[in-house]
C-alpha cells in the first residue's frame, strides 16, 4: 500500500533515450509509461517533471556560442516532446493525462496554473509538468522542488540512471559508496550533484523528503511510493 498520496516524480531527458543512442526511443518511453501506469493504479495523484537532456542541454548550447537564455529556453521546448510523447502512451493504457507547460504552448499543451494542476490530480489525472520554472538559468531539478512543495506533494522522487547517490560517479569509479541515507546539510555539504544544491535547499527548506533511485529497474517507482528501500532517501538534518 502505498504510505504517499500526492508525489512529485522527476524524470531526466536521458531516461526518455534508447540504448542505441536514439533520442526519443519508443521501448523507453514505454518502460517509463509502465512505471506511470503502475503509480496510477494505486491510486496515487502524480505529477511528473519532465527534463529534455535527451534533445538538448541548456549549458552544452551555451558552449558552442549560444547564448545561456537561448539555449535554456530550447531545452524547455524539449521538454514539451518528451511530455507529449508521454501522455500519447499513457493515455492509450486508459489513463487521463495533462501536460501544462511553464512556457505558452497553448496550441499543445496547458498552460501550468498551480491550481488547475492540484484540480487535475485531485479528479485521479496524471499531471505532466513541461518547460522546466518557464526561466532560464534554472534546472527541472529545480522545477521539480518547487512544484512538489507549491502543489503540496508528500515526497520528491527523483529517477536517475544510477541505484541512489553516491560519493562519487558509480559510472567511472568501481569502488564507489551508495548512501542508504543522508541529511540535506550532507548533500549539499558535500557537493553531491545528482540534484543540485538549489533543488536541495528549497526541500530542506520546505522539510520535503527525497529518494533518489533508479528508473531503470522496473517497478522502483511503485516501491519508493511504497516506502520500500529503494536507493537513497534525503531528509531531516
Amino acid at each position: 500500500m502505498a504510505i504517499y498520496s500526492r508525489v512529485m516524480l522527476k524524470l531526466s531527458g536521458e531516461a526518455f533515450r534508447g540504448d542505441d543512442g536514439q533520442n526519443l526511443d519508443s521501448a523507453a518511453v514505454q518502460h517509463i509509461a509502465n512505471e506511470v501506469r503502475d503509480v496510477a493504479a494505486a491510486g496515487v495523484e502524480l505529477a511528473i517533471v519532465i527534463g529534455g537532456g535527451n534533445f538538448i542541454r541548456g549549458a552544452n548550447m551555451a558552449k558552442m556560442g549560444v547564448e545561456r537564455g537561448t539555449a535554456d529556453y530550447m531545452g524547455m521546448l524539449a521538454t514539451l516532446i518528451n511530455g507529449m510523447a508521454l501522455q500519447a502512451v499513457v493515455e492509450s493504457m486508459g489513463y487521463p493525462t495533462r501536460v501544462l507547460s511553464a512556457i505558452d504552448a497553448r496550441q499543445v499543451v496547458e498552460p501550468y496554473i498551480r491550481r488547475r494542476a492540484i484540480r487535475h490530480m485531485e479528479k485521479g489525472r496524471v499531471v505532466i509538468l513541461a518547460g522546466g520554472t518557464g526561466n532560464p538559468y534554472f534546472t527541472t531539478d529545480t522545477a521539480a522542488a518547487l512544484r512538489a512543495t507549491e502543489l503540496g506533494c508528500n515526497i520528491f522522487l527523483k529517477a536517475t540512471k544510477v541505484d541512489g547517490i553516491y560519493n562519487c560517479d558509480p559510472l567511472k569509479d568501481e569502488k564507489a559508496q551508495r548512501y542508504p541515507r543522508l541529511t540535506y546539510t550532507q548533500a549539499l555539504r558535500d557537493n553531491l550533484r545528482i540534484i543540485d544544491a538549489t533543488a536541495f535547499a528549497l526541500c530542506r527548506e520546505n522539510k520535503m523528503p527525497i529518494v533518489v533511485y533508479s528508473y531503470r529497474v522496473a517497478g522502483n517507482t511503485l516501491r519508493a511510493i511504497k516506502g520500500e528501500a529503494v536507493g537513497t532517501v534525503v531528509e531531516g538534518d
